[in-house]
């Protein structure tokens, strides 16, 4: 069960943004404080295990996350803790990896999360790629930069035009400032203390939003990837610093600390693609997730895919016949208005995702998906614990798909 998740603010990587002077280390702890301070009928020595991922794991990043940051937010020293990496899926996996863990019976209660500093730590900083990769021809030179893979998706598929990507991106901007203007983001959000020039100030928002952006403006934008390309800094992610942990428990530990689980976790699937087009990789971990759940495209009435790339999002839609504008995908807006810290982003969609649950008691199953760093997909298939079967069962099929 998802009990609970919480996350900073998204700031801009660099020297100009907002968490310049803060560790990442110490972002991670933010968001664990956090949780355990609006979960405190869980008991501390009741955790069973901390995971925190991160991309980049080295400096204020490295050290083990998971036990370093657990014992900085104050858990006892008897609550081990590990790091963990799958790039942009990090938080994904570590919340599957608990999740296993819970449904195995060796958790009641566990923590998944994670950060990314990409101002301290640009991806791929401190890496050093084998030579063979490129040498005997494995992957392209092009497969290990991200955007280049995004624009290869364009190559491939005519009708994912620049256009249909700027239009995208545009409604993200807007769905992500009417999310914030109604409320709907904040619950989840950690107030972080941050440093700067001018002397202490509180992050409380995310840095990148980009409310004012319309098509004429996203057209104006260089394509740093390619000459004449159609990946543009308007119509992906941006480089961010950030960090989110949750809490997933047993059905055992809700009934004895009285928890009101947000979402139940059915199923997952993390598939391999061609790493140079890694934004196809969520189309066959959710076709995987979706065989093992035994559901179909159609049972799923939410959303959240993380938006790397619109072209990238725009390749699921496609592929399962779900119209651009369709309301039951990323409805309060996605990464390329809220940011990307990459390992982070997966407990952001989780958060996303049981917000909209209780807002629609309609909807049975939902899905968070991302694409994954040399050619990987991961998708999770949940349960609204707000659904009541036959009621609401009527209410959806007399909507449609949704």
């Amino acid at each position: 069960m998802f009990i609970d998740g919480v996350r900073t603010p998204f700031g801009r990587a660099g020297e100009k943004g907002m968490y310049w002077r803060t560790r990442a280390d110490d972002l991670s702890v933010k968001t664990i404080r956090a949780l355990l301070d609006r979960n405190p009928q869980i008991p501390l020595d009741r955790y069973d295990d901390v995971a925190i991922a991160a991309t980049t794991q080295e400096g204020d990043q490295g050290l083990t996350l998971g036990r370093t940051a657990a014992i900085l937010a104050g858990l006892p020293l008897g609550v081990p803790g590990f790091a963990i990496d799958r790039m942009c899926a990090g938080a994904l996996t570590a919340a599957t990896t608990m999740g296993s863990g819970v449904g195995f019976g060796a958790y009641d209660v566990a923590i998944a999360g994670g950060v990314e500093h990409m101002g301290h730590h640009p991806l791929g900083s401190g890496a050093e790629p084998n030579p063979r990769f490129v040498a005997e021809q494995l992957v392209s030179a092009d497969a290990l930069n991200m955007g280049k893979t995004a624009e290869r998706l364009h190559d491939r598929f005519p009708g994912l035009t620049r256009e249909r990507s700027d239009e995208y991106a545009m409604r993200s901007q807007q769905k992500a400032a009417a999310a914030y203007e109604a409320g709907l983001i904040q619950p989840d959000l950690v107030p972080v203390a941050i440093e700067s020039d001018t002397g202490w100030g509180l992050a409380e928002r995310d840095e990148g939003l980009r409310p004012e952006t319309n098509r004429e403006t996203l057209a104006t934008l260089k394509t740093p990837f390619r000459p004449h390309g159609r990946v543009t800094a308007g119509n992906a992610s941006g480089l961010n610093d950030g960090a989110t942990a949750s809490i997933l428990a047993s059905t055992a530990a809700v009934k004895e600390f009285g928890l009101k689980p947000r979402m139940r976790m059915v199923n997952f699937g993390f598939a391999g693609v061609e790493p140079e087009v890694m934004g196809l990789g969520p189309i066959p971990s959710t076709e995987k997730a979706l065989q093992r759940a035994g559901l179909k495209i159609d049972d799923i009435g939410l959303f959240e895919l993380n938006e790397a790339f619109a072209v990238q999002v725009l390749s699921f839609l496609d592929h399962f016949g779900i119209p651009d504008d369709d309301p039951s995908v990323n409805p309060y807006g996605g990464a390329i208005a809220f940011g990307h810290p990459l390992a982070s982003s997966g407990v952001r969609l989780m958060n996303q995702l049981s917000r909209q649950f209780a807002e629609h008691p309609e909807v049975r199953y939902g899905v968070t998906a991302m694409c994954v760093g040399l050619g990987q997909g991961g998708t999770i298939i949940w349960e609204n614990t707000n659904w009541n079967g036959k009621k609401h069962a009527r209410a959806a099929a007399s909507k449609g798909r949704n």
